[in-house]
């Protein structure tokens, strides 16, 4: 069994850890990327399906294939992050299974015409996979800011004409600054969000 993280480690990721609306103007390399994808992939998803994707936008072009999708309030934090990670679910993703699931040889064949038990899954995990993405962020210095304020089919559309792959949130990534940060809002109490039966 693991030791719990010392306090931190868990003020890093949780107590202290602000979502962010302003970035300081500080680039995210690709080694930088690869190293969160690299972390956040070891978070568990059912039957280890995997089905989130992600298109890490930072280009100009990029940024201006997305700026249409966005609602009002989101438009210019997202054009001043420095990356946006767009989180996305594969709708083909049970096809890996016989590889990433071995120990059940059928699971694939489960996912064959049944869309939506696809749909359901990938929605669930690619969730998933969207907070691990925010911990591993965490965890490698990085700030974030998860958005659902955009039109899905918009993104979609500009990013994934093919419809194999179906957009689920965005996510802003970099440095945060935290002078547009709002005040941290309140949390639910254990007993309004949780029972022991």
């Amino acid at each position: 069994m693991s030791d719990a993280l010392n306090d931190a480690a868990l003020k890093q990721l949780f107590f202290d850890a602000r979502t962010f609306n302003k970035f300081q103007p500080r680039p995210v390399d690709d080694s930088t990327l690869h190293a969160l994808v690299d972390l956040m992939k070891w978070g568990p998803t059912s039957m280890n399906a995997q089905p989130g994707r992600i298109v890490f936008v930072r280009s100009a072009q990029a940024k201006e294939k997305l700026k249409g999708a966005l609602m009002g309030g989101n438009v210019d934090k997202t054009m001043a992050a420095p990356v946006t990670a767009i989180v996305a679910y594969d709708l083909e993703f049970h096809e890996q299974l016989p590889t990433q699931f071995p120990a059940m040889p059928g699971a694939r064949d489960m996912f064959h015409g049944n869309a939506p038990f696809i749909e359901v899954t990938g929605l669930r995990n690619s969730s998933l996979q969207a907070a691990y993405l925010i911990l591993a962020a965490r965890a490698l210095g990085l700030d974030s800011g998860a958005m659902s304020g955009f039109d899905n089919a918009a993104v979609d559309a500009a990013f994934f004409p093919d419809g194999k792959w179906k957009t689920n949130l965005l996510i802003n990534l970099g440095y945060g600054d935290s002078s547009g940060n709002w005040p941290r809002g309140p949390r639910l109490p254990f007993n309004a969000m949780a029972r022991i039966d």
